[in-house]
């Protein structure tokens, strides 16, 4: 019993487990002060964003001075004019500015603002030009067209581009479907297909097929991702298209098969449109042609023969 006591006496007081001892608490230390992979990582994180700040502030510094200065007060000024709009038809021109596509990322407020800055503007403008040559009753008539004007000018340019934009989609999709038809039958995945349409064209179809499967990427179902597209887009067909192709994945029918049956569709809905278009061109046509075109025509031929004929009626009645 005593030979062991003093056999781990003589083990404890050994200069080669003091210095044993000693390295291993150095190293504890030393880990314990290092910062961890995460935390060097974000750093590193940080650093990057800081650099990438420094970069953008450069580049802001070297735009021009309308870039810098001029346009975000603009825009200050339009989204605190929107703000004291009233905002009963935020909904509606929420929805007619997604149609068309948001035109220079305008928002509600934007166009609100740019509503009522543009009755402003035609106003004074009108009250300006007419203000010395007709009496006060005429002016003020003057200023209140220009100012509705102004007031309808807005809407009416942002439904011309939603008209267009629909235009583009629906020309665009039969197309489309043909591409996507043949990237998923040759063994793409319905994600990578619309990336590979949207690498192949760029229109607004192509561009909201980008922006799903952005959607997708970020966590948002496939499903909910198509049918936020549809929305956006507003085409009829395209919705129709949503509604068959997240109906088939739910029923689990294959894409390829769906897609390639939308495609024929589409091919032949657009060959019907075109059918009607041209079964319309007479009846646009009659109107310029009576009013337009046959009055010059009868100008062009009869009218050397005028003065004879007023001659020879002349002559018979003498």
């Amino acid at each position: 019993m005593g030979g062991t006591g003093s056999g781990l006496l003589t083990l404890l007081s050994s200069p080669w487990l003091f210095a044993g001892l000693v390295t291993l608490s150095v190293a504890l230390i030393s880990l314990s002060l290092m910062p961890s992979t995460s935390a060097k990582q974000v750093e590193d994180r940080l650093e990057g964003y800081v650099d990438r700040g420094d970069v953008i502030e450069q580049e802001e510094m070297e735009g021009s001075f309308g870039t810098r200065v001029l346009f975000p007060m603009l825009r200050g000024l339009v989204r605190w004019v929107g703000g004291v709009a009233p905002s009963r038809a935020a909904a509606s021109t929420e929805q007619l500015l997604q149609e068309a596509g948001r035109p220079y990322g305008l928002t509600v407020l934007d166009f609100f603002g740019l509503r009522l800055i543009a009755v402003v503007v035609l106003g004074v403008a009108a009250f300006w030009l007419v203000g010395r040559t007709l009496p006060l009753n005429r002016q003020a008539l003057v200023t209140a067209v220009a100012a509705l004007g102004g007031y309808f000018v807005p809407t009416l340019w942002l439904r011309t581009r939603m008209e267009r934009r629909k235009k583009e989609i629906s020309q665009a999709l039969p197309d489309a479907l043909d591409m996507l038809t043949i990237g998923v039958e040759a063994g793409l995945a319905f994600e990578s297909a619309l990336l590979r349409v949207g690498d192949r064209w760029d229109n607004a179809l192509t561009r909201e097929f980008q922006r799903a499967v952005s959607e997708m990427r970020v966590g948002v179902a496939r499903e909910e991702a198509l049918q936020r597209m549809a929305r956006r887009s507003g085409v009829p067909e395209l919705g129709t298209f949503v509604a068959v192709l997240v109906q088939s994945s739910q029923l689990g029918v294959s894409i390829a098969q769906v897609l390639h049956t939308q495609a024929a569709e589409m091919r032949v809905k657009r060959r019907q449109k075109a059918e009607t278009l041209a079964n319309q061109a007479a009846t646009k046509l009659a109107f310029p042609l009576v009013f337009l075109i046959f009055p010059a025509m009868l100008v062009v031929l009869l009218g050397p023969a005028i003065p004879t004929l007023m001659d020879l009626a002349g002559i018979a009645g003498g």
